[in-house]
């Protein structure tokens, strides 16, 4: 542990303690020695102007003055070499969002998160290219209908907008309220009431043009209702269930399935012979076929009846096009 984290970690026990902390705690906390912890304690209390107050009569104790303690911080930001990894995946994400729509609003930010990895670890510079995220799926976005949609959101004010469907490719206007956006899958997906439909809508971002921000307020729908069309179904198509799923998979992909996370109320158990079985709710079965295609043979779905049709002739389909 450097000093840099000491002090860090020395500020986090006070700071808790309702009693003086005893020195033999702070000495194995710190894994320092006594001179080393003495001399963070005068750092900490002189340079940093911590109300720190010594007791203790056979063993020195430490703890923070009551009524100043409460208010004392540290002054800028100190991490940890867990937090500081997360900033660096952090800094990771906003880089590659290139000249994209968060790079531009982001970089203010991205120029301290480097000033500040370079500064930590007795200034050594940090390996930051050791990190890396790679984008899956991303879609091209227009920077400003982003900055438009989001600020309507936040603003809570009604948006209008031209949304051009990528699945029937129809052209529509549209007067919304703007509930929330919803990163999914490496895309954003803009929440809302549908003025012109009277409902909730979900709506692909990258497919909104001439986005503008009416001055009329939007109108608020509750959280639960929100989740209760949009969030219960799996994937990102809006609507109440229809059906609950039942996929079968082989043992060898049961490694990987086990351990994913497919929907919130998912249910899944392991069979006798080593195959797992998954349940899920659904309301769109495009998105949720497209995903159990992809593990081929390590996949089979059992019900609905229906549901498991749709994929016989998806599977039909693509069999059809290596005939020839």
């Amino acid at each position: 542990m450097d000093r840099y984290e000491r002090i860090l970690t020395l500020h986090r026990l006070l700071k808790s303690a309702h009693y003086p902390i005893p020195l033999p705690r702070l000495l194995d906390e710190l894994e320092c020695s006594r001179a080393t912890l003495y001399r963070d304690v005068a750092f900490l209390r002189d340079a940093l102007r911590a109300p720190i107050e010594s007791g203790g009569n056979e063993q020195a104790a430490f703890r923070y003055e009551l009524a100043d303690g409460e208010k004392f911080e540290l002054p800028g930001l100190w991490l940890t070499s867990d937090e500081l990894a997360a900033l660096l995946a952090l800094n990771e994400l906003i880089g590659r969002s290139g000249p994209g729509v968060l790079a531009g609003a982001l970089a203010p930010f991205k120029s301290r998160i480097e000033g500040l990895l370079s500064n930590h670890d007795n200034g050594k510079a940090l390996p930051i290219e050791r990190i890396r995220v790679i984008p899956w799926g991303e879609r091209k976005l227009d920077q400003q209908v982003f900055r438009t949609v989001a600020g309507a959101v936040l603003q809570r004010k009604q948006l209008r907008f031209r949304y051009r469907a990528r699945t029937t490719n129809a052209d529509s206007r549209r007067t919304v309220s703007p509930q929330r956006l919803t990163h999914y899958r490496d895309n954003w997906y803009l929440d809302v009431w549908d003025h012109d439909r009277d409902a909730l809508r979900s709506f692909a971002v990258d497919r909104i043009v001439e986005a503008q921000t009416l001055d009329t307020a939007a109108i608020n729908v509750t959280d639960t209702d929100l989740n209760d069309l949009l969030a219960s179904s799996y994937g990102i198509f809006a609507g109440k269930p229809k059906a609950w799923a039942t996929i079968r998979f082989s043992s060898h992909a049961a490694r990987w399935v086990a351990d994913e996370h497919w929907h919130s109320q998912q249910k899944g158990e392991w069979l006798s012979d080593g195959r797992y079985e998954l349940k899920l709710p659904y309301s769109n079965s495009k998105e949720l076929l497209m995903d159990v295609l992809k593990y081929g043979p390590d996949a089979e779905i059992v019900a609905p009846l229906s549901l498991r049709e749709e994929m016989k002739i998806l599977l039909q389909l693509a069999l059809g096009g290596y005939a020839q």
